[in-house]
């Protein structure tokens, strides 16, 4: 029986130097923009597998071409306490894993956007406590390392909203055939409603899940999204371009009665679903062979598979 405990000791030791070893060094990402992400990869990956083109979108844009509304829906829908915590939101887990207890089985997270961030980049969608612990530590040297203007602006680069988009000017070119920094409200709550779970609720053809949650977004918004990102409406944001006209316009908005709260919005009486899928890739990728490259001005060039 020792000579098992020693066994399983000594694999638990040199499991921890390895972690240790191979932990990503964050601060580089202080000056450039990540070239792939794990998801991003495990994506493409997929797709080949499944014999299907491995092309993703992505285009890298700085944080003063996302448009405030944008910025403001994805920190009311996915973490609204963002400024305030350490990369980890101990009240949101707590309050996830009493959801989940109840519910019997695994559908919140908890997670902030710094967590989500570090999953995206490093990690696996998996739910697994090990992957949970390291994704901890990832946050917290993400928090660390970068301000939270930096990692709000990789995040938004990054994340999938939809089927093979990733990040902001992707979705906003793809959905709304205009650039990132023009996004309205009303579009602006419509991408950052579908962040849970962007293959199933498509901004492309929104389903009764994703109009929910629209209405909740520009009602939180509204009341209080300001209050969570003073830092982003202080700031001088780029001329807009002329925008076409979009699935969901500001007359969509303009319909939700402003003084509304979340209650006073009906949910859907479809199945709640809430993995969150995060991935990245680049602007246009072809072939299976290439590399990633990112110049000094964060916009990343032509990429493709392994």
């Amino acid at each position: 029986m020792k000579r098992v405990l020693l066994f399983v000791l000594l694999a638990l030791l040199g499991w921890i130097a390895w972690e240790v070893i191979t932990f990503p060094d964050v601060s580089l990402l202080k000056d450039s923009a990540p070239k792939t992400t794990a998801f991003m990869e495990q994506r493409k990956e997929k797709l080949r597998a499944e014999g299907k083109s491995d092309a993703l979108e992505w285009t890298w844009v700085s944080y003063g071409k996302i448009s405030p509304n944008l910025r403001r829906a994805v920190l009311v829908a996915e973490d609204d306490a963002f400024y305030e915590h350490g990369g980890v939101d101990v009240e949101a887990m707590k309050e996830a894993f009493e959801r989940n207890w109840k519910r019997g089985k695994v559908t919140h997270g908890g997670s902030t956007i710094t967590q989500q961030l570090a999953k995206n980049l490093y990690l696996s969608p998996s739910r697994n406590p090990i992957r949970k612990v390291k994704e901890y530590f990832l946050a917290r040297a993400l928090e660390k390392h970068l301000t939270k203007k930096r990692i709000l602006e990789i995040y938004l680069n990054v994340v999938e909203m939809g089927e093979r988009v990733y990040g902001a000017e992707a979705a906003a070119r793809h959905y709304f055939h205009q650039s990132a920094a023009s996004l309205a409200p009303a579009q602006a709550a419509l991408l950052a409603g579908c962040l849970p779970n962007p293959r199933i609720m498509n901004p492309g053809a929104p389903n009764k899940r994703l109009r929910y949650r629209q209405r909740m977004i520009l009602s939180r918004m509204r009341r209080w999204g300001g209050i969570f990102e003073q830092q982003v409406l202080s700031e001088k944001k780029p001329a807009a371009e002329s925008p076409s006209v979009p699935e969901v316009t500001d007359t969509a908005a303009t319909a939700i009665d402003t003084a509304a709260t979340d209650t006073d919005i009906a949910p859907p009486t479809e199945t709640e679903t809430t993995e969150t899928t995060d991935t990245a890739s680049t602007t246009e990728t072809t072939g299976t062979e290439g590399s990633t490259e990112t110049g000094s001005s964060g916009q990343v060039s032509t990429t493709s598979g392994f």
